[in-house]
């Protein structure tokens, strides 16, 4: 056996933190002027990355990119159009798109049955064929450059669900099977492809509910911490899954939901436990 010098030991450490260092790489965020879309464009630059903010609401996208120095477009995301012309642009402006993460979505909280035509267009239009598209067209770019990291934002209720949340989680579902489907086709290409799985976040899509105090405290107790996540707690999963300390993962659906899913309903608050 051979014994690590001080040198060896410091290397190794220097390696590791290059893994989440994102300086020099370019990241695109659409859905940057709020949410988790604006804290991922916050977390990709004080990385280091050169970010790129898109979002239908301009005065936002605008805000945020200024705060960060990056550009900002007008796009709408559920529009095939927007999207290829936004690829176009990206790629006419610059050598190399390494980070491409999705965050716009809707809901219509209503059971079933009393789904109109309209709201389900409404809401599968922009969750899932405006995800479709987005990973299209960015999915083509980054395999004709030879790499790339692709994330898609999904939710707990592609597998967790209540009444009124069936066409919003079959939206939420459909994303993390289109992202398998596309790690497994890019693969070869060297681009991962990746979704993002949280639970509640303090966004302005859930402000409503946020509203209600018994309803805000009711999904607080979904999680094992009894609190929302904040924007910043998912984007640190987004940072991950863009850096090279994720180079082997790909086609994952990586949770980040506070135990939302672990665990059969809220906690009961019980601290003792029975001896056989």
């Amino acid at each position: 056996m051979t014994s690590q010098t001080a040198a060896d030991v410091d290397a190794q450490l220097a390696r590791y933190r290059r893994m989440f260092d994102l300086s020099g790489k370019k990241a695109l965020v659409l859905g940057a002027a709020s949410g988790i879309g604006k804290a991922s464009a916050e977390a990709f630059f004080a990385l280091g990355a050169t970010v790129i903010c898109a979002d239908i609401d301009e005065p936002g996208v605008t805000a945020t990119a200024a705060g960060i120095g990056g550009k900002a477009h007008k796009v709408d995301a559920g529009k095939s159009a927007d999207i290829q012309a936004l690829a176009a642009a990206i790629k006419a402006e610059h050598a190399r798109l390494d980070i491409a993460l999705t965050t716009p979505a809707t809901h219509v909280r209503k059971l079933m049955c009393d789904y109109t035509d309209e709201e389900y267009d409404r809401v599968a239009n922009l969750n899932l064929r405006g995800t479709f598209y987005f990973l299209r067209e960015f999915g083509k770019l980054m395999a004709s450059q030879g790499g790339g990291s692709l994330i898609a934002s999904s939710s707990v209720r592609a597998s967790t669900l209540e009444p009124g949340l069936a066409i919003y989680g079959a939206t939420k579902a459909g994303i993390i099977q289109m992202v398998r489907g596309l790690a497994s086709e890019l693969g070869p290409h060297g681009v991962r492809v990746n979704a993002i799985v949280p639970s509640i976040v303090e966004t302005p899509l859930v402000a409503p509910l946020k509203a209600r105090p018994h309803i805000f405290q009711a999904l607080a107790a979904h999680t094992v911490f009894n609190r929302w996540s904040q924007p910043s707690e998912v984007a640190a999963a987004v940072v991950f899954l863009a850096s090279d300390a994720a180079s082997y993962v790909t086609g994952s659906a990586l949770l980040v939901d506070g135990g939302w899913t672990a665990i059969d309903g809220p906690p009961t608050g019980l601290t003792q436990t029975s001896a056989n």
